[in-house]
């Protein structure tokens, strides 16, 4: 997390306020980076706090101990049931096999604990228009083929959409999805006011083809669908998703 801005943090404080007012317990952060996520979560909540990532070398505090763990290849090392909150954020766009560090974190987590995780919003409208002319969304472009270093505190491998992240959670077994956006970009306004009407009618259109034809869209997952085009994804620059493990 050490490419995160004080935005992205501060809007992971705010989601942990929504789920947890008065948070206290056991806390891990996943990717900790420098290690500003924890001082600010730390600094507002009673939390004992643990830190995961790849190396030690970003780390800031000295007061933080970092376990290493490389999330595609191995399970993170802490028993069933261990947190009471855990923060993952600008981590699931680096890795390979996401889902599976949902389903362990996931595993980690007590019963109605909290997970908060943030990535890139690949679905706001400036992104679009990009991959539309360009192939490649926003803040992901080329990689170098068998050069798995270039990417590995930099680049993004992995583009999620909103919906994606929504079913992994699901998928893991997690409850009471709730995302946000850390900003609205400017860029993306101009599109909204040119692109508005066409998405709203196309999606009206999409979704009653897709719910009585083809039958993938239901009770179950049709708010995720319909959360894909509303303002805040057209607009936001980073997902922040928070959700609870009830058991």
């Amino acid at each position: 997390m050490a490419l995160s801005t004080q935005k992205i943090l501060q809007a992971v404080l705010a989601k942990i306020r929504e789920f947890a007012p008065q948070a206290n317990g056991h806390y891990l952060d996943v990717g900790a980076g420098r290690g500003e996520l924890i001082r600010l979560v730390t600094n507002e909540f009673a939390l004992e706090a643990n830190a995961c990532d790849y190396t030690r070398e970003l780390m800031r505090d000295p007061a933080i101990t970092v376990d290493v763990v490389d999330l595609n290849r191995e399970s993170l090392p802490y028993s069933d049931e261990t947190f009471d909150l855990v923060t993952c954020t600008e981590v699931i766009e680096h890795l390979e096999y996401f889902r599976k560090t949902l389903r362990e974190i996931f595993r980690i987590l007590k019963s109605d604990g909290i997970f908060v995780l943030t990535t890139p919003n690949v679905l706001n409208l400036r992104s679009r228009v990009r991959f539309l002319l360009f192939g490649f969304f926003s803040l992901f472009g080329p990689l170098y083929p068998r050069e798995s270093q270039r990417y590995l505190t930099g680049g993004h491998i992995n583009p999620v959409s909103y919906f994606y992240v929504a079913h992994a959670l699901s998928d893991a077994g997690f409850t009471d999805i709730s995302v946000s956006i850390d900003k609205r970009q400017r860029a993306s306004l101009f599109w909204l006011i040119l692109l508005l009407f066409p998405i709203r009618l196309f999606s009206l259109w999409a979704i009653h083809r897709e719910k009585n034809r083809y039958k993938t869209i239901d009770a179950v997952n049709q708010r995720f669908v319909r959360e894909m085009n509303s303002s805040d994804l057209l607009l936001g620059r980073t997902l922040v998703v928070g959700c609870r493990k009830k058991i």
